[in-house]
Protein backbone atom coordinates (compact mmCIF):
# COMPACT_ATOMS: atom_id res chain seq x y z
CA UNK A 1 0.00 0.00 0.00
CA UNK A 2 1.23 3.14 -0.84
CA UNK A 3 2.42 5.71 2.32
CA UNK A 4 0.23 8.30 3.25
CA UNK A 5 1.44 11.76 2.83
CA UNK A 6 2.85 13.96 6.14
CA UNK A 7 4.58 17.52 6.01
CA UNK A 8 7.28 18.01 8.54
CA UNK A 9 8.44 21.19 9.28
CA UNK A 10 11.83 21.73 11.77
CA UNK A 11 14.53 24.25 12.44
CA UNK A 12 15.55 26.36 15.78
CA UNK A 13 13.40 28.58 17.63
CA UNK A 14 12.31 31.96 16.55
CA UNK A 15 12.82 30.84 12.57
CA UNK A 16 9.13 30.90 11.18
CA UNK A 17 8.56 27.40 11.32
CA UNK A 18 4.63 28.36 12.75
CA UNK A 19 4.21 31.29 10.01
CA UNK A 20 5.03 28.75 7.01
CA UNK A 21 2.94 25.66 8.54
CA UNK A 22 0.33 27.82 8.30
CA UNK A 23 0.49 29.26 4.69
CA UNK A 24 0.87 25.88 3.42
CA UNK A 25 -2.28 25.05 5.38
CA UNK A 26 -4.16 27.42 4.25
CA UNK A 27 -2.73 26.53 0.26
CA UNK A 28 -4.05 23.23 0.58
CA UNK A 29 -7.26 24.02 2.01
CA UNK A 30 -8.29 26.31 -1.39
CA UNK A 31 -8.38 23.13 -3.76
CA UNK A 32 -8.43 19.52 -4.35
CA UNK A 33 -4.55 17.70 -5.04
CA UNK A 34 -3.88 14.63 -6.11
CA UNK A 35 -4.81 11.34 -4.56
CA UNK A 36 -7.68 13.09 -3.47
CA UNK A 37 -5.82 15.03 -0.68
CA UNK A 38 -7.64 18.27 1.03
CA UNK A 39 -6.95 20.73 3.79
CA UNK A 40 -4.35 20.34 6.58
CA UNK A 41 -3.92 19.84 10.00
CA UNK A 42 -0.67 21.50 11.96
CA UNK A 43 0.04 19.01 14.88
CA UNK A 44 2.69 20.96 17.39
CA UNK A 45 6.02 19.50 17.45
CA UNK A 46 7.46 21.33 20.19
CA UNK A 47 7.59 19.82 23.07
CA UNK A 48 7.16 22.56 25.49
CA UNK A 49 3.97 23.76 23.88
CA UNK A 50 2.09 20.78 25.02
CA UNK A 51 1.78 22.45 28.51
CA UNK A 52 -0.60 24.88 30.03
CA UNK A 53 0.70 28.26 31.23
CA UNK A 54 3.32 28.77 28.95
CA UNK A 55 1.60 31.05 25.92
CA UNK A 56 4.20 33.88 25.97
CA UNK A 57 7.40 31.80 26.79
CA UNK A 58 7.19 29.45 24.25
CA UNK A 59 5.35 31.69 21.52
CA UNK A 60 2.16 29.34 20.82
CA UNK A 61 0.08 30.02 18.00
CA UNK A 62 -3.41 28.81 18.44
CA UNK A 63 -4.05 27.14 14.95
CA UNK A 64 -2.02 23.86 16.00
CA UNK A 65 -3.04 20.95 17.39
CA UNK A 66 -1.80 19.17 20.82
CA UNK A 67 -1.10 22.73 22.59
CA UNK A 68 -2.07 23.02 26.29
CA UNK A 69 -3.35 19.32 26.82
CA UNK A 70 -0.68 18.80 29.73
CA UNK A 71 -0.82 20.56 33.22
CA UNK A 72 2.85 22.19 34.26
CA UNK A 73 4.99 18.99 36.37
CA UNK A 74 2.20 16.48 34.13
CA UNK A 75 4.52 13.47 32.41
CA UNK A 76 4.62 13.61 29.03
CA UNK A 77 7.28 11.74 26.48
CA UNK A 78 7.74 11.33 22.74
CA UNK A 79 5.75 7.75 22.38
CA UNK A 80 2.38 9.37 24.64
CA UNK A 81 2.92 12.33 21.76
CA UNK A 82 3.39 9.85 18.85
CA UNK A 83 0.40 8.09 19.93
CA UNK A 84 -2.07 11.35 20.35
CA UNK A 85 -0.80 13.45 16.81
CA UNK A 86 -3.78 10.70 15.15
CA UNK A 87 -2.37 10.88 11.68
CA UNK A 88 -3.99 8.42 10.52
CA UNK A 89 -7.56 9.72 12.17
CA UNK A 90 -6.46 13.22 9.75
CA UNK A 91 -5.88 10.92 7.06
CA UNK A 92 -9.09 9.57 7.09
CA UNK A 93 -10.53 12.86 6.97
CA UNK A 94 -8.87 13.67 3.32
CA UNK A 95 -6.23 16.15 5.30
CA UNK A 96 -2.38 16.04 5.02
CA UNK A 97 -0.82 16.46 8.27
CA UNK A 98 1.85 19.25 8.91
CA UNK A 99 3.91 18.66 11.55
CA UNK A 100 5.70 21.92 13.07
CA UNK A 101 7.86 22.43 15.86
CA UNK A 102 11.57 22.58 17.01
CA UNK A 103 11.64 19.50 18.73
CA UNK A 104 12.80 17.59 15.78
CA UNK A 105 13.46 14.62 17.89
CA UNK A 106 9.77 14.52 18.19
CA UNK A 107 9.68 14.72 14.67
CA UNK A 108 12.28 12.36 13.90
CA UNK A 109 10.43 9.52 15.86
CA UNK A 110 7.01 10.10 14.25
CA UNK A 111 8.42 9.43 10.64
CA UNK A 112 10.76 6.63 11.46
CA UNK A 113 9.13 3.76 12.64
CA UNK A 114 11.81 1.80 14.94
CA UNK A 115 13.70 4.65 16.03
CA UNK A 116 12.26 5.17 19.76
CA UNK A 117 15.46 4.35 21.51
CA UNK A 118 15.03 1.50 24.85
CA UNK A 119 15.94 2.52 27.94
CA UNK A 120 19.87 1.84 29.07
CA UNK A 121 19.89 -0.91 30.88
CA UNK A 122 21.36 -1.16 34.54
CA UNK A 123 25.21 -2.52 34.71
CA UNK A 124 24.40 -6.09 35.32
CA UNK A 125 28.34 -6.25 36.66
CA UNK A 126 28.74 -4.97 40.24
CA UNK A 127 31.69 -3.41 39.62
CA UNK A 128 31.22 0.11 39.22
CA UNK A 129 33.40 1.62 36.10
CA UNK A 130 35.31 4.13 36.72
CA UNK A 131 34.10 7.52 36.14
CA UNK A 132 35.73 10.21 33.65
CA UNK A 133 36.70 13.66 35.97
CA UNK A 134 35.25 16.83 34.99
CA UNK A 135 38.20 18.16 33.71
CA UNK A 136 38.08 14.99 31.06
CA UNK A 137 34.65 15.83 30.14
CA UNK A 138 34.92 19.87 29.39
CA UNK A 139 33.40 19.61 26.15
CA UNK A 140 30.11 18.30 27.74
CA UNK A 141 30.17 20.36 30.96
CA UNK A 142 30.81 23.76 28.84
CA UNK A 143 27.40 24.68 29.02
CA UNK A 144 26.72 23.90 33.08
CA UNK A 145 26.45 27.45 34.35
CA UNK A 146 25.13 26.72 37.57
CA UNK A 147 27.44 25.27 40.46
CA UNK A 148 24.62 23.42 41.95
CA UNK A 149 24.39 21.07 38.81
CA UNK A 150 28.36 20.97 38.79
CA UNK A 151 28.75 19.69 41.79
CA UNK A 152 25.77 16.90 41.64
CA UNK A 153 27.77 15.82 38.44
CA UNK A 154 30.61 15.88 40.37
CA UNK A 155 28.84 13.53 42.82
CA UNK A 156 26.49 11.59 41.50
CA UNK A 157 23.98 9.79 44.18
CA UNK A 158 24.69 6.24 44.07
CA UNK A 159 20.69 5.48 44.32
CA UNK A 160 17.94 7.37 42.55
CA UNK A 161 16.18 9.74 44.55
CA UNK A 162 12.23 9.29 45.16
CA UNK A 163 10.52 11.84 42.67
CA UNK A 164 7.03 11.44 45.15
CA UNK A 165 8.98 12.35 48.45
CA UNK A 166 12.09 14.34 47.32
CA UNK A 167 10.91 15.73 44.13
CA UNK A 168 13.25 18.69 44.50
CA UNK A 169 16.34 16.52 43.82
CA UNK A 170 14.29 14.44 41.44
CA UNK A 171 14.28 17.59 39.30
CA UNK A 172 17.69 18.72 39.97
CA UNK A 173 19.08 15.66 38.42
CA UNK A 174 16.57 15.55 35.53
CA UNK A 175 17.79 19.59 34.94
CA UNK A 176 21.39 18.31 35.12
CA UNK A 177 20.67 15.70 32.16
CA UNK A 178 18.84 18.27 30.30
CA UNK A 179 21.70 20.82 30.74
CA UNK A 180 24.08 17.93 28.97
CA UNK A 181 22.19 16.02 26.79
CA UNK A 182 18.69 17.50 25.70
CA UNK A 183 17.82 14.70 23.30
CA UNK A 184 18.18 12.00 26.32
CA UNK A 185 16.55 14.24 28.62
CA UNK A 186 13.57 14.85 26.18
CA UNK A 187 13.22 10.81 26.23
CA UNK A 188 13.02 10.38 30.47
CA UNK A 189 10.33 12.23 32.33
CA UNK A 190 11.95 13.53 35.85
CA UNK A 191 10.04 11.44 37.17
CA UNK A 192 12.04 8.52 36.23
CA UNK A 193 14.74 8.74 37.99
CA UNK A 194 16.09 5.33 37.65
CA UNK A 195 16.39 5.99 33.84
CA UNK A 196 17.91 9.93 34.40
CA UNK A 197 20.45 8.54 36.82
CA UNK A 198 21.72 5.59 34.63
CA UNK A 199 21.71 8.34 31.33
CA UNK A 200 24.35 10.72 34.33
CA UNK A 201 26.22 7.39 34.47
CA UNK A 202 26.48 7.01 31.07
CA UNK A 203 27.92 10.01 30.31
CA UNK A 204 29.87 10.29 33.20
CA UNK A 205 31.84 6.40 32.76
CA UNK A 206 31.92 6.77 28.55
CA UNK A 207 32.96 10.83 28.81
CA UNK A 208 29.99 11.13 25.79
CA UNK A 209 26.38 11.64 25.13
CA UNK A 210 24.51 9.25 26.16
CA UNK A 211 21.84 10.18 22.88
CA UNK A 212 25.11 10.17 20.79
CA UNK A 213 25.74 6.49 22.00
CA UNK A 214 22.20 5.17 21.09
CA UNK A 215 22.24 7.09 17.49
CA UNK A 216 25.93 5.17 17.27
CA UNK A 217 24.33 1.79 17.54
CA UNK A 218 20.92 3.12 15.91
CA UNK A 219 23.24 3.50 13.02
CA UNK A 220 24.34 -0.19 12.85
CA UNK A 221 21.09 -1.62 12.40
CA UNK A 222 18.60 -1.72 9.60
CA UNK A 223 17.55 1.63 8.06
CA UNK A 224 14.78 2.87 9.56
CA UNK A 225 11.54 2.42 7.25
CA UNK A 226 9.62 5.65 6.93
CA UNK A 227 5.58 5.35 8.22
CA UNK A 228 4.84 7.84 5.76
CA UNK A 229 5.63 9.88 2.34
CA UNK A 230 7.15 12.63 4.62
CA UNK A 231 8.29 16.36 3.02
CA UNK A 232 10.54 17.64 5.13
CA UNK A 233 11.00 21.60 5.28
CA UNK A 234 14.49 23.07 7.06
CA UNK A 235 14.21 26.29 7.94
CA UNK A 236 17.38 27.85 8.36
CA UNK A 237 18.48 31.52 8.77
CA UNK A 238 21.93 33.28 8.87
CA UNK A 239 22.96 33.41 11.78
CA UNK A 240 23.59 36.92 12.88
CA UNK A 241 19.94 37.82 11.22
CA UNK A 242 18.23 34.73 13.76
CA UNK A 243 20.76 36.00 16.72
CA UNK A 244 18.58 39.48 16.07
CA UNK A 245 15.55 37.91 15.90
CA UNK A 246 15.61 35.58 18.97
CA UNK A 247 16.61 39.05 21.30
CA UNK A 248 14.02 41.03 19.63
CA UNK A 249 11.59 38.54 20.39
CA UNK A 250 12.85 38.12 24.36
CA UNK A 251 12.26 42.04 24.25
CA UNK A 252 8.59 41.30 22.66
CA UNK A 253 8.27 38.24 25.36
CA UNK A 254 8.66 40.52 28.26
CA UNK A 255 6.65 43.30 26.93
CA UNK A 256 3.59 40.84 26.51
CA UNK A 257 3.57 39.49 30.00
CA UNK A 258 6.74 36.58 30.31
CA UNK A 259 7.53 38.05 33.89
CA UNK A 260 4.09 37.24 34.71
CA UNK A 261 4.24 33.51 33.64
CA UNK A 262 7.18 33.01 35.19
CA UNK A 263 5.91 34.13 38.45
CA UNK A 264 3.19 31.59 37.75
CA UNK A 265 5.60 28.72 37.22
CA UNK A 266 7.49 30.07 40.53
CA UNK A 267 3.95 29.75 42.51
CA UNK A 268 3.38 26.69 41.28
CA UNK A 269 7.25 25.21 42.04
CA UNK A 270 6.62 26.64 45.80
CA UNK A 271 3.82 24.24 45.66
CA UNK A 272 5.62 20.78 44.38
CA UNK A 273 5.06 21.08 40.84
CA UNK A 274 8.38 21.28 39.20
CA UNK A 275 8.43 24.14 36.22
CA UNK A 276 10.02 22.49 33.82
CA UNK A 277 13.15 23.41 31.71
CA UNK A 278 11.47 25.96 29.32
CA UNK A 279 14.13 28.85 29.01
CA UNK A 280 13.62 32.04 30.79
CA UNK A 281 12.75 30.23 34.77
CA UNK A 282 16.11 29.83 35.79
CA UNK A 283 17.56 32.91 33.97
CA UNK A 284 15.14 35.34 36.05
CA UNK A 285 14.92 33.20 39.25
CA UNK A 286 17.85 35.49 41.23
CA UNK A 287 15.85 38.57 40.14
CA UNK A 288 12.25 37.23 40.94
CA UNK A 289 13.46 36.40 44.10
CA UNK A 290 14.89 39.40 45.55
CA UNK A 291 12.42 42.34 46.17
CA UNK A 292 15.29 44.71 45.92
CA UNK A 293 16.46 43.53 42.39
CA UNK A 294 17.70 46.34 40.95
CA UNK A 295 17.64 47.66 36.70
CA UNK A 296 21.19 46.03 36.30
CA UNK A 297 20.18 42.73 37.73
CA UNK A 298 16.80 43.02 35.14
CA UNK A 299 19.19 43.78 32.57
CA UNK A 300 21.31 40.63 33.56
CA UNK A 301 18.35 38.28 33.64
CA UNK A 302 17.19 38.99 30.16
CA UNK A 303 20.96 38.70 28.72
CA UNK A 304 20.89 35.24 30.09
CA UNK A 305 17.83 34.60 28.30
CA UNK A 306 19.28 35.95 25.53
CA UNK A 307 22.16 33.25 25.68
CA UNK A 308 20.08 30.54 26.66
CA UNK A 309 17.80 31.17 23.83
CA UNK A 310 20.53 30.99 21.31
CA UNK A 311 22.46 27.94 22.70
CA UNK A 312 19.18 26.20 22.72
CA UNK A 313 18.83 27.03 18.73
CA UNK A 314 22.29 25.70 18.26
CA UNK A 315 21.24 22.73 20.18
CA UNK A 316 18.72 22.40 17.65
CA UNK A 317 20.33 23.06 14.58
CA UNK A 318 23.42 20.52 15.89
CA UNK A 319 20.19 18.05 16.61
CA UNK A 320 19.00 18.07 12.29
CA UNK A 321 22.05 18.70 10.89
CA UNK A 322 23.97 15.27 12.87
CA UNK A 323 20.91 13.21 13.60
CA UNK A 324 17.70 13.82 11.57
CA UNK A 325 19.15 14.22 8.15
CA UNK A 326 21.34 11.26 8.29
CA UNK A 327 18.41 9.04 8.99
CA UNK A 328 16.59 10.88 6.35
CA UNK A 329 19.62 10.26 3.70
CA UNK A 330 19.90 6.55 4.48
CA UNK A 331 15.99 6.49 4.25
CA UNK A 332 15.95 7.84 0.68
CA UNK A 333 19.08 5.99 -0.71
CA UNK A 334 16.47 3.02 -2.30
CA UNK A 335 13.28 5.76 -2.92
CA UNK A 336 12.98 9.13 -2.31
CA UNK A 337 10.54 8.43 0.43
CA UNK A 338 11.31 11.36 2.76
CA UNK A 339 12.62 14.42 0.67
CA UNK A 340 14.25 16.93 2.41
CA UNK A 341 14.27 20.78 1.47
CA UNK A 342 16.77 23.32 2.85
CA UNK A 343 14.86 27.01 2.91
CA UNK A 344 16.52 30.28 3.46
CA UNK A 345 14.36 31.77 6.33
CA UNK A 346 16.98 34.87 6.68
CA UNK A 347 14.14 36.90 4.86
CA UNK A 348 11.07 35.70 6.53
Amino acid sequence: MALRPLIAICGTTGVGKSNVAVELALRLKQGEFKHGWRGAKIINADSMQTYEGLDVITNKMPQHLLMDIKKPGEQYVVGQWVQDALINEIHENGEVPIVVGGTSYWIQHLVFSDRLIGSPQANPSPAKPPHKSLEEMQDLIAEITDPELLALLNNLPELPPSATSNADDAFKLHSLLNTIDPVMASRWHWKDTRKVLRSLNIIKETGRKASDIVAEQASRKVVSEPRFRTLFFWLYAELNVLEKRLYDRVDNMIELGLLNEIRALRKLASEGVPPGSQTGYKEFHDYLSNPESSQSEFTSAVDRMKLSTRQYAKRQVSWIRNKLLPTVDLANREDALTPFFLLDATGL
